[in-house]
């Protein structure tokens, strides 16, 4: 018969495994990839001075944009929008990561905070959007509830052979689906606002950006 102690030490073993598994690292087993300066390209309304809608401090980015902004070229008819593009490093094959720390400030509404850029099918192989604190698959599917000010961990992975991406919320899985098809593929954050329903001021920042690669 199982005592009383034994019981309580294989519920403890049982939950420690289940979180080592809810919570495993989404960057085992990828090779960090070297970022400079050079790799963020910092795209905002045209019009606009730079440091109006952009700062960096204490390595922190701090990115914002309003909903009446112009795009980012004078040729564009996109939704305004104030992002860094991580350039250099467009990829078409192989298994990719995004990874960084990004906050969203109450109210920020209809602003995608994260994409991925390029698709053999679309404009876009994903977008992460912020609605009323929840992050959502485009305007659709729910990825992660709650998310205002919060400093919030997103990983996320896109296996191009295999057409999958995955998205990671503070080391647990959230989200994952088919991609779009292989293309000239990027990994962008910052704001850009939806079509629709979207705040008047949007923003978000990020620290600690890092691309890597199997």
């Amino acid at each position: 018969m199982i005592s009383y102690y034994t019981f309580i030490l294989s519920l403890i073993l049982l939950f420690s495994l289940k979180n080592l598994v809810c919570c495993e690292d989404p960057t085992f087993g990828f090779s960090s990839v070297p970022l400079t300066q050079a790799n963020f390209k910092l795209q905002k309304p045209y019009d606009t001075p730079l440091d109006q809608r952009y700062s960096y401090k204490d390595g922190v980015h701090r990115l914002w944009v309003y909903a009446d902004d112009k795009p980012h070229n004078p040729n564009s008819n996109t939704q305004p929008r104030t992002e860094i593009r991580i350039q250099g490093l467009d990829y078409n094959w192989g298994i990719w990561q995004f990874e960084g720390y990004g906050f969203v400030p109450n109210g920020t509404s209809g602003a995608t905070v994260a994409q991925i850029h390029g698709a053999a099918h679309a404009a876009t192989t994903l977008i992460l959007r912020i609605y009323n604190a929840h992050m959502r698959y485009y305007s659709k599917d729910l990825v992660a509830e709650n998310l205002y000010d919060k400093w919030f961990r997103l990983n996320i992975i896109h296996d191009v052979c295999g057409g999958t991406v995955t998205v990671f919320i503070n080391g647990e899985k959230k989200f994952h689906t088919k991609d779009h098809g292989p293309g000239d593929l990027y990994f962008k954050c910052g704001v850009y606002a939806a079509p629709s329903n979207i705040s008047y001021y949007m923003e978000s920042r990020w620290r600690d950006i890092k691309i890597y690669k199997k």
